[in-house]
């Protein structure tokens, strides 16, 4: 039962939680494409590979899950997350189980614009959004926005590029020197998240943890409060059912007057699923199950409310005959 770990960068305490809640002899792999992305060494085996964008990135990985007996495979960045998806037959010709949504669902997620006009379509509440300037301009004159607004790349993660903008000319130049740039309604009522993993024998929702963001950093929440509603649980189960997820992902919501807003989906482990395993929401048991041909029962809100995450930095030494 060895898992494969792809792009692990600085998630090693994510790495730490998979190891407790594995069997003894299960292995975790990882890879990363520096030498120096620290949770490589909380792995049982390392390996530096070429870029995602490299051609010879999947045969690589390949090569790696064969070595290494892998039966799972999945990734901790968001521009990974399509290529899996695309080479999904490649793995399950090895037996490799991909933790990472099917490929029209994988573009949608990376396609914040696309993903907005999906979910309209599906008539699932989400912030207003916009692909470009003038779009955004014919409403703003009609009156039906206001500024503030929040701009973000349209295939962009970790929050880079992603800000606040205060005036129509500041809005003009920012799009006009990042075209790539969608712009959004500004929300002011509550930040959410929610960790959910999708079963990947019966496809559906089996599992939340919900929490409120009490202070974002750049790459995601790093103090978070858990919370629970049953009007939340049934609105991820009825998202859920619209999609082609696999395994892990996170949501992102807004609560605002009353109605939930969903803002966008990170169909991976999101950095924040420290908070949800912390509080005995364990997604590795589910992997587990459904590796072992088990399918999960349905189970929200096993956890309790109010309980606190608080992220701090810590570090890896190593000398430098012991890289990877």
């Amino acid at each position: 039962m060895n898992f494969l770990f792809c792009s692990v960068g600085r998630r090693g305490e994510l790495i730490k939680n998979f190891k407790n809640s594995l069997d003894e002899n299960a292995k975790i792999i990882a890879t990363d494409y520096s030498n120096t992305a620290p949770a490589l060494y909380f792995a049982d085996r390392q390996y530096t590979v070429p870029k995602v964008t490299d051609p010879d990135y999947i045969s690589v990985i390949l090569d790696i899950c064969v070595k290494e007996n892998v039966r799972a495979v999945t990734t901790f960045i968001d521009p990974e997350i399509e290529v899996l998806a695309k080479n999904r037959g490649l793995f399950e010709e090895l037996g490799i189980e991909v933790l990472a949504p099917y490929t029209e669902t994988a573009e949608l997620c990376f396609d914040k614009f696309k993903m907005y006009e999906f979910l309209v379509q599906n008539n699932i509440p989400t912030v207003p959004t916009y692909d470009n300037f003038n779009s955004f301009l014919k409403e703003y004159e009609k009156g039906n926005l206001t500024l503030p607004v929040f701009v973000k790349p349209r295939s962009g993660s970790g929050s880079i590029g992603a800000r606040k903008i205060t005036s129509l000319q500041e809005l003009k130049l920012a799009c006009q020197n990042d075209p790539s740039l969608i712009v959004q309604q500004f929300m002011v009522g509550d930040d959410l998240d929610a960790d959910v993993y999708i079963d990947t024998i019966s496809n559906l929702a089996v599992s939340a943890f919900t929490k409120r963001k009490l202070e974002t950093k750049i790459g995601g929440a790093n103090k978070t409060i858990s919370f629970k509603d049953e009007r939340l649980f049934k609105l991820i189960q009825d998202i859920a059912n619209k999609f082609k997820f696999n395994g892990p992902i996170d949501m992102d919501f807004f609560y605002q007057d009353g109605v939930y807003y969903l803002s966008e989906i990170n169909p991976r482990f999101g950095g924040a699923y420290l908070h949800a395993y912390g509080c005995g929401v364990d997604f590795i048991k589910l992997i587990i199950n459904n590796l072992r041909g088990v399918t999960n029962e349905p189970d929200f809100g096993n956890y309790e409310d109010d309980v606190l995450m608080m992220m701090y930095d810590s570090v890896v030494i190593r000398s430098k005959e012991e890289l990877a």
